[in-house]
């Protein structure tokens, strides 16, 4: 997909920007708090329903404004031609996609993918596993019609669990029926992030060696929340009811899933360094980037906020070939433009930001 128009009103320090961005690089400068980064927020905020700084209510609608406003038209792969636009309180939302009022914010999601690589992006790394888990849960969202339903039932199911393990005098009649659901639609999300990672992890390694050379092949595996190589679902919230019983909540299962990733020349446990964690983080998300393009025949669109002060200039040179191979619109935000050197004969457009304005250089 190819982004050909975006504007956006009152996202941070941005009163009104419009940007007509060029159909493969789009390098977007400016000094720290000009709003650089504010338009990668927008088009994020388009495909995720959130910002990746926090939420909408925090500070992203610019102060003393009633609502932000963002709309992007785009063109498919197809030759269609598509628009989207979002109009946010910070509590209360109204979209429009082609035309047509929206009523989910998840349908506006669904239309314009985008991946994203940010400062934060290491955690997914060496952080918590709640953000390895939305990474394979967008991937599913994305590309598998079949993952939705069961991940609503099961998030459901498992809220109802933690609320009677909570209750004096519970009804083990509830507790065996919401159970039972809660494994019926556990075993289906876990199969289905399973297959998901095992379709990434030769991706993974391709990224890897692009990125990570020296580490040696990257080998990604799926944890998937319980032991299930010896118990179904059903049977570990059965043996471990009693101990869920004492906590209050459950303690094994698909909310717990997982996953890591390891590299033949580096022993187990061995950290990587900060620069390593952050390229082992980017060749993941453009795996999934190209998982998605595999799968849905067009690349997300492809936002690296801040580059050049995350990586040193020879990753960011690997990086911006390997990302010159493939068939994406990026958009890299940075402090100076020319702390990117692009292969020759590439398409790259630049745009600079300063006191909230937007132009192209």
């Amino acid at each position: 997909m190819r982004l050909t128009h975006l504007t956006l009103s009152n996202v941070r320090s941005v009163v009104q920007a419009t940007l007509t961005p060029g159909p493969r690089f789009n390098v977007i400068s400016g000094d720290n708090g000009a709003g650089k980064t504010s338009i990668l927020e927008s088009l994020y905020l388009l495909s995720n329903g959130k910002s990746f700084r926090g939420r909408v209510g925090d500070g992203l609608v610019r102060v003393n404004a009633p609502a932000l406003e963002i709309f992007a038209r785009w063109d498919t792969a197809s030759g269609a031609q598509r628009q989207l636009g979002l109009r946010h309180s910070g509590s209360d939302w109204e979209g429009r996609l082609d035309g047509q009022n929206c009523q989910l914010l998840s349908d506006l999601c669904t239309a314009l993918a985008s991946v994203t690589y940010e400062p934060g992006s290491h955690a997914l790394i060496d952080g918590r596993s709640d953000q390895r888990r939305r990474m394979m849960d967008w991937g599913l969202f994305h590309v598998e019609p079949a993952f939705i339903s069961p991940w609503r039932r099961l998030a459901r199911a498992h809220k109802q669990r933690n609320a009677l393990l909570k209750q004096r005098g519970l009804s083990m009649a509830q507790l065996e029926a919401w159970e039972a659901e809660l494994a019926q639609s556990g075993e289906v999300v876990t199969r289905l992030r399973a297959d998901h990672i095992d379709a990434l992890a030769p991706l993974v390694a391709l990224w890897g060696q692009r990125l990570l050379p020296e580490l040696g092949e990257a080998i990604l595996r799926f944890l998937p929340g319980w032991k299930r190589q010896e118990l179904s679902l059903a049977d570990a919230l059965l043996v471990n009811r009693p101990r869920d019983l004492a906590t209050g909540f459950t303690t094994a299962g698909p909310h717990r899933a997982d996953w890591e990733l390891a590299f033949a020349h580096r022993a187990q446990g061995e950290r990587l360094s900060r620069g390593q964690t952050k390229l082992a983080a980017l060749a993941v998300i453009l795996a999934q980037a190209e998982h998605y393009a595999i799968q849905r025949g067009e690349w997300p669109v492809v936002l690296l906020d801040d580059l050049a002060s995350e990586l040193d200039p020879q990753h960011r040179e690997s990086v911006l070939r390997a990302l010159a191979t493939a068939e994406a619109q990026v958009f890299i935000s940075g402090t100076v433009a020319q702390d990117l050197s692009f292969p020759d004969g590439l398409d790259v457009k630049k745009f600079h930001v300063e006191n909230g304005a937007v132009r192209e250089i």
